[in-house]
């Protein structure tokens, strides 16, 4: 289950502080505040455009262009599903439309009990053990409907 620390604009001061001065600091100050707190805070991209002399605009272009940055908090736990061709020719599609369906989500969705995100990752590295996902960082291959399951039925239990 990922663990998170709560939104706090003094930390995220810190964070920012900490990585400021680096040659094109955004993208490392993005992850910071990513692993800290699971999401970028609105405020966070307030306090960095100020920090880096950048528009928030610049700043929202970067959190909504790449895949992995989230504009609000995770669910307790995250699932990825690749979407790469490699795991779509071996029944990704059919998987990630159980998935949508059992949780009652869509794509970057989390569960009403906040339970569970879902999220399309474009590829995990494990295409010769295709369909693949990744549970809270630990990834999963050969996925069929049963697995899938057993996946999905693990955030029940944390």
């Amino acid at each position: 289950m990922a663990r998170f620390e709560d939104w706090s604009e003094q930390r995220a001061g810190e964070l920012i502080a900490r990585h400021a001065q680096q040659e094109g600091a955004a993208l490392p100050i993005l992850h910071a505040l990513q692993e800290t707190f699971g999401y970028i805070h609105r405020d966070a991209v307030r306090m960095l455009a100020s920090a880096l002399n950048l528009s928030r605009a610049e700043l929202h272009g970067l959190v909504t262009f790449y895949h992995d940055f989230r504009s609000a908090p995770p669910g307790g736990h995250v699932l990825k599903l690749c979407r790469a061709e490699a795991c779509q020719s071996m029944g990704a599609d059919a998987l990630a439309a159980q998935a949508r369906e059992k949780l009652r989500v869509d794509w970057r969705g989390t569960t009403v009990d906040k339970r569970v995100t879902l999220e399309p990752v474009f590829c995990l590295g494990l295409c010769a053990c295709a369909p693949a996902a990744m549970l809270d960082g630990q990834v999963f291959g050969r996925l069929n409907p049963k697995r899938l399951d057993a996946l999905i039925e693990r955030t029940n239990r944390t």
